[in-house]
């Protein structure tokens, strides 16, 4: 799993902004971001959302609102939000959300091309295109 490396910046704020629907990050390199809730939850680790393998993930959509209800430590190394649409299986290390942060214009523009290559909109529930409201 992601998130063990020695080479992982640390991360020394976190703030969750349920106005903005935002999570603030702060790491001990100097860098820090603001991620939309939004995209935590389609680029969520779990493999309900990844799948087991490539090829296997899972389109998101219907997430622009989401929100997180909490926010849990998992061990030193992540953190493992429960998102309002009942999602809570995610662990995101803190590469993880590192590389979120990075790269989150084009990991954005990317979100945005699945949807369009698969005829979805951003704001379809999942359950409109078959998938499980609570658990996509």
């Amino acid at each position: 799993m992601a998130g063990l490396q020695a080479t992982t910046p640390q991360p020394t704020d976190i703030v969750l902004h349920e106005a903005s629907k935002t999570l603030e990050i702060a790491f001990d390199n100097g860098q820090s971001f603001r991620l939309p809730f939004e995209l935590l939850r389609v680029y969520s680790p779990s493999a309900e959302v990844q799948g087991h393998g490539p090829g296997q993930e899972v389109l998101q959509s219907g997430k622009r609102h989401v929100g997180i209800l909490s926010l849990q430590p998992v061990g030193h190394y992540g953190v493992q939000p429960s998102f309002s649409d009942g999602h809570d299986s995610g662990i995101f290390s803190w590469d993880y959300l590192h590389f979120l942060g990075v790269n989150q214009a084009q990991l954005w523009t990317q979100y945005e091309q699945r949807l369009q290559q698969a005829g979805v909109d951003r704001d379809e529930p999942m359950a409109d295109r078959g998938g499980s409201a609570c658990h996509s």
